[in-house]
C-alpha cells in the first residue's frame, strides 16, 4: 500500500549502473511506491519494468547532448516541482549514483527553493561498476592509493599545469563522459611523459549484457584505438590497476555493437508510436 504524502516528496535515487540487480533495495521499494518516475536514459529497462508499479506515470527526461536530443535540465526541475505539489510521490531516478556528475545540485537547489521534502538514495556508481565488471580493483597496495574522479568531455576543461599533474600522480584516474575527447587525453598525458606501466582501459556499457572492454598502454594508443568511436556509455580508466584485468577479469568481451541503453531519440520515437 503506498504511502501518503500531504505535501509530496521527491526521492532521488541511484539505479546504479546497468546491470538491474545493482540497485539498492530502498531505491526499488520507493520504485514501487512512486506516483511518478523521472528517469535517465542511462537506467535499465529491466528496473522500470520490475518495480515501477502498474498507473505509475514514467516520463523519460534523458540527457543526450553531442546528439541534440536532450531534456533540459531546468525543464527536469519544473517537472519535479509540478509533481511534487500535487501531493504526489516522485522518484527522480538517475543512473549510477546521484552525487557524481549527475546534475543533482540543481535539482537540490529547486526542492529546497519550493519547500519540498526530499530524500538521497546512495547508488553504485559507474566507476565502481566498470572496475569491478572488469576486474580491475581501483587501489591496490604497492599499486595505488588513491582514486580520481574526473570528466573532460570538454577539450578545455583541464589546464595544462593539471595535465602535468595527472600524468604525474600514481591515483587511478577515471574519466567520466570522456570517450569522445580520448584522444586528446591521451595525447596530453604522453606528451607530459606519462610512464608507460600505466595503462588505460576502455569499459564500453559497463556491467551490461553488453560489456566490452578495450586495454591498451597510452603510446600504443593512436595506433589502436586514434578516432574511434566507443558505445555509449563508455569509462575510461588510467593507471598502473589496469594491468589487472589480464589476471582477473571474470567476464570476457561481448564484442557486440548493439546499444543496452536506447538514444534518447529512440526513446521519443517509441513514446510517440505508442502514445
Amino acid at each position: 500500500m503506498k504511502q501518503q504524502f500531504k505535501k509530496g516528496k521527491v526521492i532521488i535515487a541511484g539505479a546504479g549502473p546497468g546491470d538491474p540487480d545493482l540497485i539498492t533495495i530502498k531505491a526499488a521499494r520507493y520504485l514501487q511506491e512512486a506516483d511518478v518516475v523521472l528517469t535517465d536514459r542511462l537506467v535499465s529497462e529491466d528496473i522500470l519494468n520490475r518495480y515501477v508499479e502498474v498507473g505509475a506515470e514514467i516520463i523519460h527526461v534523458g540527457k543526450q547532448c553531442k546528439r541534440g536530443f536532450s531534456t533540459p535540465q531546468e525543464t527536469i526541475n519544473e517537472l519535479i516541482v509540478f509533481y511534487a505539489l500535487q501531493g504526489k510521490l516522485v522518484v527522480r531516478l538517475k543512473g549510477g549514483d546521484v552525487s557524481i556528475f549527475s546534475n543533482v545540485l540543481d535539482e537540490l537547489e529547486t526542492l529546497v527553493a519550493n519547500n519540498i521534502p526530499y530524500e538521497i538514495i546512495p547508488g553504485v556508481t559507474a566507476a565502481l561498476g566498470a572496475a569491478a565488471y572488469a576486474g580491475i580493483p581501483l587501489t591496490g597496495r604497492g599499486i595505488a592509493t588513491s582514486v580520481r574522479f574526473l570528466t573532460c568531455y570538454k577539450s578545455d576543461i583541464v589546464t595544462d599545469e593539471y595535465w602535468k599533474e595527472l600524468a604525474n600522480t600514481n591515483d587511478t584516474l577515471v574519466l567520466y563522459m570522456s570517450s569522445e575527447t580520448l584522444d586528446k587525453v591521451v595525447s596530453k598525458l604522453v606528451a607530459h611523459n606519462i610512464s608507460a606501466d600505466k595503462l588505460l582501459a576502455i569499459i564500453e556499457q559497463a556491467t551490461t549484457p553488453f560489456q566490452n572492454v578495450h586495454i591498451s598502454n597510452l603510446y600504443e594508443y593512436e595506433e589502436k584505438f586514434k578516432n574511434r568511436s566507443f558505445i555509449s556509455p563508455s569509462l575510461v580508466i588510467i593507471g598502473k590497476v589496469v594491468a589487472l584485468h589480464e589476471q582477473f577479469a571474470w567476464l570476457t568481451n561481448t564484442n557486440t555493437t548493439k546499444n543496452y541503453f536506447k538514444p534518447v531519440q529512440e526513446i521519443i520515437e517509441t513514446i510517440r508510436q505508442s502514445a
